[in-house]
C-alpha cells in the first residue's frame, strides 16, 4: 500500500510539473505566445504567478477593443490608458485599436502618438463612434511604419510634405478624405508599397473623389472596392501603374479605369462588376472588356462582367489567355457569350467553375450556338456548375463540355433541393462523353433556396 501511495504521489508531482512546463519557457517565447491573445486577455495571465505578473507588458503588441471590456466597473478609456502606461516593450510590432465608444478626439491623438513614440511597425485603427477623428500628422513622418490600416470614421488630412519609405502595406477602408487628391498623394509618398487595399463609398451629396491615381512600381497586391447605393452610377477616373502586380481584386461599379502598363506578372485576378442597376449605358461594355483584356496574363481568374443587357455588346477578342488554368465565372442570362469567348482564348484551362446568378427570371437569355468546333481547352480536367436548373441552354452547355473535353476527370453539378438529384444524374448520364474516365456527380446545395 505504501508503495502504491508513493507511486501515486510521484505521478501527481509529475502531472503538476507537466502543467507548469509553460512557465519554464524563456520570456521571449512566452511573449510570442501571448502576442496571439487580445491585450485584455494577455493581462489576465498576470494572476498566474509572480513570473507572469509583468510578462504581458513586454509583449511587442497591443490589441485593444473597447467593446470586449464593456460592463466592467472601470471604463474602457481608463483601462486603455492604464495598459499604455504599464506597457514597456521598446518596439511595438502591432498596435491594433478598435473603438466604438464616444470619446474626445484628444484621446485619439494621444493613443496614436504613444504608438508612434514606441516605434510602431503596424498601426491598425478602426473607429465607429459617430464622429470624425483626424489622423495625427505624426503618422506621416513615422519611419518605422511598415503597415497602416485605417477603417471607419478617420479623416485623412495630409501634411504638405512627407514620406513613408518603410510602408509596405496600406489599407484604407471607408475613411474620409479632405481633398480630391488626398488618396493619390498618399500613394505617391509610399514608394515601396507592395500591398494596397482601397474600399471607398460614393455618397450622394458628398464631395466624392473623382480622380484616383496609383503609381507604385513595387506593388504586388491591389484590392479595390467601389461601393455606391445611389440610383445614378458614380463617375470617376482610376489610373493604375503597377508593372509588378501579381494579385488584383476589383468589386463594384466600373467607371473609367485604365492600366498604364501591361500586367506581365499577374497571377490571380478577381473582377466582379456590379451596381449598375437600371442604368443602361451602351459604352459600359467597352469599359468592362477593356479591363478583362488587361487581365489576360492571369493564371487564376474570377470574373463577373455584369448582369445587364449592354454586356451583350462586348467581346474578349483579340486577347489570348494563354496562362489561364482556373476560371471561376458568374454566369447570367446576359453574359453566356462572354464565357464562350473566354473558353475559345484559354487553351490551357484546367478548371472551370460556373456560379449562376439569375436575378430576373423573365430576362432573355442569349448565347452563341455551340458548334462543337473543338475550341475548348484540351487540358480541362474539372468542371463544376453551381445552380443548375435544367434550362435548355444549360443542358446544351453541359453536353458541349462532355463532348469536347478530352481529359475531363470530374464534373460536379449542384442543384437546389427542389430538383431530384437522381433524375438530373440519370438525364446527364445519357449524354456522350469524350473522356472515358470522367466521373459525373450531382449534389444538393440548400444555399440555392
Amino acid at each position: 500500500m505504501a508503495h502504491l501511495g508513493a507511486q501515486s504521489n510521484s505521478k501527481c508531482a509529475e502531472h503538476f510539473w507537466d502543467k507548469d512546463r509553460l512557465s519554464n519557457l524563456p520570456d521571449s517565447l512566452l511573449c510570442h505566445i501571448l502576442s496571439f491573445l487580445p491585450t485584455d486577455e494577455a493581462v489576465v495571465t498576470s494572476i498566474l504567478s509572480s513570473r507572469w505578473k509583468t510578462l504581458w507588458t513586454l509583449v511587442p503588441k497591443i490589441d485593444f477593443q473597447d467593446t470586449s471590456i464593456r460592463g466592467r466597473s472601470v471604463s474602457p478609456l481608463r483601462i486603455l490608458y492604464s495598459v499604455l502606461a504599464q506597457h514597456t516593450a521598446p518596439i511595438l510590432s502591432n498596435f491594433i485599436l478598435i473603438w466604438r465608444s464616444p470619446c474626445d478626439t484628444s484621446h485619439f491623438v494621444n493613443w496614436v502618438d504613444t504608438a508612434i513614440l514606441r516605434n510602431v511597425q503596424t498601426l491598425d485603427l478602426q473607429f465607429e463612434c459617430g464622429q470624425l477623428f483626424e489622423l495625427p500628422h505624426t503618422v506621416f513622418h513615422c519611419k518605422t511604419l511598415v503597415g497602416l490600416e485605417l477603417y471607419g470614421e478617420i479623416e485623412l488630412d495630409l501634411p504638405p510634405s512627407f514620406q513613408l519609405p518603410s510602408l509596405k502595406i496600406l489599407r484604407l477602408c471607408e475613411i474620409c478624405y479632405t481633398s480630391d487628391n488626398s488618396f493619390s498623394s498618399l500613394c505617391s509618398a509610399c514608394p515601396n508599397l507592395e500591398d494596397l487595399t482601397l474600399i471607398y463609398e460614393f455618397i450622394v451629396g458628398n464631395d466624392n473623389i473623382v480622380s484616383f491615381k496609383i503609381s507604385l512600381p513595387f506593388l504586388k497586391r491591389l484590392r479595390i472596392d467601389f461601393l455606391s447605393f445611389d440610383t445614378e452610377p458614380p463617375d470617376y477616373k482610376l489610373e493604375i501603374y503597377a508593372p509588378l502586380l501579381e494579385r488584383f481584386r476589383f468589386f463594384g461599379y466600373l467607371s473609367n479605369m485604365v492600366f498604364l502598363e501591361k500586367l506581365a506578372h499577374l497571377i490571380e485576378a478577381h473582377f466582379v462588376v456590379c451596381g449598375l442597376g437600371h442604368v443602361f449605358e451602351m459604352c459600359y461594355s467597352d469599359k468592362v472588356f477593356k479591363i478583362v483584356r488587361a487581365l489576360n496574363s492571369s493564371k487564376f481568374l474570377e470574373l463577373f462582367p455584369g448582369d445587364v443587357e449592354c454586356i451583350g455588346f462586348g467581346y474578349i477578342y483579340p486577347s489570348m489567355f494563354q496562362n489561364l488554368v482556373r476560371l471561376n465565372f458568374k454566369v447570367t442570362q446576359s453574359n453566356w457569350h462572354v464565357l464562350q469567348s473566354l473558353l475559345v482564348v484559354a487553351p490551357n484551362l484546367e478548371v472551370l467553375v460556373l456560379d449562376k446568378h439569375y436575378y430576373r427570371k423573365n430576362q432573355l437569355c442569349w448565347m452563341e450556338p455551340l458548334d462543337g468546333s473543338g475550341c475548348l481547352s484540351s487540358r480541362l480536367t474539372t468542371f463544376n456548375f453551381n445552380g443548375y436548373e435544367e434550362l435548355g441552354h444549360e443542358v446544351e452547355f453541359i453536353k458541349y463540355i462532355l463532348k469536347e473535353a478530352i481529359v475531363l476527370n470530374t464534373i460536379t453539378i449542384k442543384v437546389s433541393a427542389q430538383h431530384s438529384k437522381e433524375s438530373v444524374l440519370k438525364k446527364l448520364s445519357m449524354f456522350p462523353r469524350h473522356s472515358t474516365t470522367c466521373l459525373l456527380s450531382v449534389e444538393i446545395d440548400n444555399s440555392f433556396e
